[in-house]
């Protein structure tokens, strides 16, 4: 495909994305990576779930007009940017954020891949954190987080 060509070629050009604002899907998809893609992906066309198309529908006038096929980002594309942000809100993504940040890397939750990365910050509402077993540690340490003076 060659808008996928284009796509990789331009971010390989350009070097890696320096800050990469993510969202979660309900089954934990990020990048329109679905579940099963390979942890070192690169950009490639793939087809939609049925979840997925009605979780965007929102953003088409009529749910027909949802596409099948998208260009997904890739799980390494994303690895390789420099910073990633996740923005989550909404108990509905509550298993995604549990699973994404304290389950096991794994295909089966693209957004797990994040775990790997050196620089990533995760911002949930309450309702989107309200599964995650290790809450309050995430709270005390972020409340508590050394300053780079003296560090």
């Amino acid at each position: 495909m060659e808008a996928v060509r284009r796509y990789d070629a331009a971010i390989a050009e350009n070097g890696p994305i320096d800050v990469h604002i993510l969202g979660v899907g309900l089954n934990g998809h990020i990048g329109f990576n679905e579940l099963s893609s390979s942890l070192a992906s690169y950009p490639r066309a793939k087809t939609l779930t049925v979840r997925t198309r009605a979780d965007n529908a929102r953003f088409f006038a009529e749910p027909a007009e949802v596409p099948h096929h998208v260009i997904a980002q890739g799980l390494g594309t994303i690895s390789d940017a420099g910073y990633l942000v996740l923005v989550v809100d909404g108990a509905g993504k509550a298993p995604a954020v549990r699973t994404a940040v304290e389950g096991p890397v794994s295909a089966f939750c693209p957004a797990s891949v994040l775990q790997l990365h050196r620089h990533v910050t995760v911002i949930v509402d309450e309702a989107a954190a309200v599964e995650l077993e290790l809450a309050e540690f995430y709270r005390y340490t972020t409340e508590h987080k050394p300053s780079s003076q003296g560090y």
